[in-house]
């Protein structure tokens, strides 16, 4: 077998021709074009990572770490990290959160003793099998370990220890998940990202050519013009898609470019053309880095590096062309016709299925892990190297034919809060007036029910509604259609969640410009929505003609459908899933319903539900809607051939809805409005917005 693996690497190394020329090339790859468009044209980037000792909850990795003889298993004690997960996402758990506190959750290492050094120019690809450690490696080396805790060890960027500051200035990480809006094409969605993440010295123009830029070098010129849709809207590939969402972090031009899986998903010939694209942007002067579990073997001829870990350990750190040679030396040579990349991830791999296999497999983790640490101690970047010198892996190329990006400094400053606002109102009115079948659907629910409702109290010519139907209409108009807003104002709101964390991370605005888009954003939507609502069912009722009363009767509708819009609101930034949020807005809801003064006299409720009634914004606009309508006015009862004229102002005293006068109405329905937006502001700006929720 010894004698043969020589023979068997060359034989791997001659059928793997280089993707600048050749016949893989051109079955493989539909990029005939590899010129570079721009280029990272500041300093030379490097990211070293020294000593790296991650400890992760039991119920985020399931690890196995092998013992490391310079260093005794009681440095690392099992911790409670149960009260580092925010309460909010144990409520997503279904765990109380004072509770949970006194639960015994052990905790794993996910990454023991791990060194390395890239610089730019290299494309890096982490492989190995799930709960390798690659996830939590992309945690710490971007600042986002969620429920972890650094144990050991420095990131460094640059020659500097990494900072918030320094990853936000220097690290560009593409999520696994695209967090787009699907209404938008590929060109505006790239434009309204640079609005926000250039720097404020650049011109319109110099925005236009960088987006231009990021077009031609992502190929996307043929899809610029076609919205980027998502799993309900048609629009570009998943390939397209995914470069898409690697342009966005691209605008800004940084040195280091981080991707989580940027393959998963996509089919193999995607998927090829996927990391050609990131081999050429590392030839552009930056470091690459990306995760991935087991790529193809045309994919895997693309790495400069390879990093193979298992269990938070590393079994292969070196040249992915030398990979090969290095596992040949210590006897593991790779099959004739095989994939590399499958064949060493699966050698590495932990099979639990029996405890006899695990033990044995944890065995042979143990000893390859030791043995290459073992070979590269003595290096300072801890890559293998072969004996004979081998050339510079992944050196910076740039266009032969078109200049560098000018560079324009990470340090400048960033659009201020108006410009955020203007930015994020015209993305937010751009991407919801395009889905054009949800705004049919929600005017013709509002005109539906104003058409049921209408139309159920009509015949108003022949003889006039009593005061008991008069009293219910009011407020059915008042208490039926808000409550249809609750759940598309918490589903859109929990839709959007995610890529609101992911942006908010990102630096690219702030909680406050959003939130203020966001209200202002959806108030034309709002305005057609009551209107076409409220105007058919006040004239089909026959309801107090003339213009004041009609202007009245609106703009009290008008601000209890906001004041349960931005109810939902609040409650969608409180909460982490959509089921919880909207069974709190129900369950809210329904107690502002049933106290809102039409189900049971307000005198006659007891102390809890009187002071759920001062909240109701139901109860006040049922009390206004009744003042507009019978204020001032005598009633007239029928009883027999007898005819009794009664003050109206009488009756709403008996039912408790006359104590405040018209206008204070409108003043508290503002003030609970105005209470529950600063409510979404203070959960915006102070509660983490990651969605718990796929969508």
């Amino acid at each position: 077998m010894a004698e043969k693996a020589p023979e068997e690497t060359q034989l791997w190394k001659e059928t793997a021709p280089q993707d600048d020329s050749g016949l893989q090339d051109s079955l493989f790859s539909s990029e005939s074009d590899n010129s570079l468009y721009f280029t990272y044209s500041g300093q030379s980037n490097t990211l070293e990572v020294r000593d790296l000792t991650y400890q992760v909850g039991a119920g985020d990795s399931r690890s196995w770490i092998p013992q490391d003889p310079h260093n005794s298993p009681a440095i690392f004690p099992q911790v409670d990290l149960a009260s580092q997960v925010p309460w909010f996402e144990q409520l997503a758990q279904f765990k109380i959160p004072w509770l949970s506190r006194d639960t015994k959750d052990s905790s794993e290492l996910g990454i023991q003793n791990l060194s390395f050094k890239v610089r730019s120019g290299q494309m890096l690809a982490i492989i190995g099998s799930s709960g390798c450690g690659r996830d939590s490696l992309l945690d710490v080396i971007t600042g986002r370990d969620h429920g972890g805790k650094m144990k050991s060890g420095q990131i460094w960027i640059n020659g500097q220890p990494s900072t918030p500051q320094l990853v936000r200035k220097c690290v560009a990480h593409v999520r696994q998940q695209e967090q787009l809006l699907p209404n938008l094409t590929v060109r505006e969605t790239l434009a309204f990202v640079a609005q926000l993440r250039l720097p404020k010295t650049f011109s319109q123009a110099q925005r236009d050519k960088r987006v231009e830029d990021v077009i031609a070098e992502l190929r996307l010129r043929p899809c610029a013009d076609t919205r980027v849709g998502n799993t309900y809207v048609r629009g570009v590939s998943g390939g397209e898609r995914r470069r898409v969402s690697i342009g966005v972090q691209l605008l800004w031009n940084p040195g280091i470019l981080i991707l989580d899986e940027p393959t998963s998903g996509l089919d193999s010939f995607t998927a090829h053309n996927l990391v050609r694209t990131l081999s050429r942007l590392a030839k552009g002067n930056r470091l690459v880095l990306i995760s991935l579990h087991q790529p193809r073997s045309d994919i895997f001829r693309l790495f400069d590096l390879v990093l193979l870990m298992t269990s938070g350990t590393t079994v292969y750190l070196g040249p992915a062309q030398h990979m090969v040679q290095y596992f040949t030396e210590i006897g593991h040579p790779c099959p004739r016709y095989s994939n590399p990349a499958d064949f060493y991830v699966d050698l590495t791999s932990i099979d639990r299925r029996t405890k006899e296999q695990e033990a044995a497999t944890m065995e042979k983790a143990r000893s390859l892990a030791a043995l290459f640490l073992e070979k590269v101690r003595d290096f300072d970047d801890h890559l293998w190297k072969t004996e004979e010198k081998t050339p510079d892996v992944g050196g910076c190329a740039t266009s032969p034919t078109l200049p560098k990006d000018t560079d324009y400094g990470t340090s400048a400053e960033l659009p201020g809060a108006t410009q955020q606002f203007a930015t994020l109102i015209r993305r937010h009115i751009s991407n919801d007036f395009r889905d054009l079948p949800t705004l049919l659907i929600h005017g013709a629910e509002a005109f539906l029910m104003s058409l049921i409702i209408g139309f159920l109290f009509y015949g108003h010519d022949s003889k006039s509604h009593s005061f008991v139907d008069t009293a219910a209409l009011l407020f059915m108009i008042g208490a039926l259609i808000p409550f249809n807003v609750i759940l598309d104002v918490v589903s859109k709101c929990h839709s959007e969640r995610a890529m609101l964390y992911y942006e908010l991370e990102d630096g690219l605005y702030t909680s406050g410009p959003y939130f203020f888009a966001k209200i202002l954003g959806e108030l034309p939507e709002h305005c057609a929505y009551v209107a076409i609502y409220g105007m058919p069912i006040y004239w089909l009722t026959n309801l107090q003609p003339g213009l004041d009363p009609f202007l009245l009767h609106f703009t009290l509708l008008w601000l209890v459908v906001f004041c349960c819009r931005t109810m939902a609101l609040a409650a969608a930034a409180l909460l982490p899933t959509f089921h919880m949020s909207s069974f709190f807005c129900n369950a809210l809801y329904n107690s502002f319903y049933l106290t809102g003064g039409f189900m049971i006299n307000l005198n006659n409720l007891w102390i809890v539900p009187a002071w759920i009634a001062k909240l109701s914004f139901l109860r006040w606009c049922f009390s206004g809607l009744m003042q507009i309508q019978f204020s001032g006015r005598p009633y007239i009862v029928q009883l027999g051939n007898i005819t009794i004229s009664v003050s109206a102002d009488e009756i709403l005293d008996s039912m408790h809805l006359n104590s405040y006068p018209l206008y204070a109405v409108y003043l508290i329905v503002i003030g609970i409005s105005c209470g529950f937006l600063f409510l979404d502001y203070l959960f915006l700006r102070f509660i983490k917005q990651k969605s718990s929720q796929d969508w």
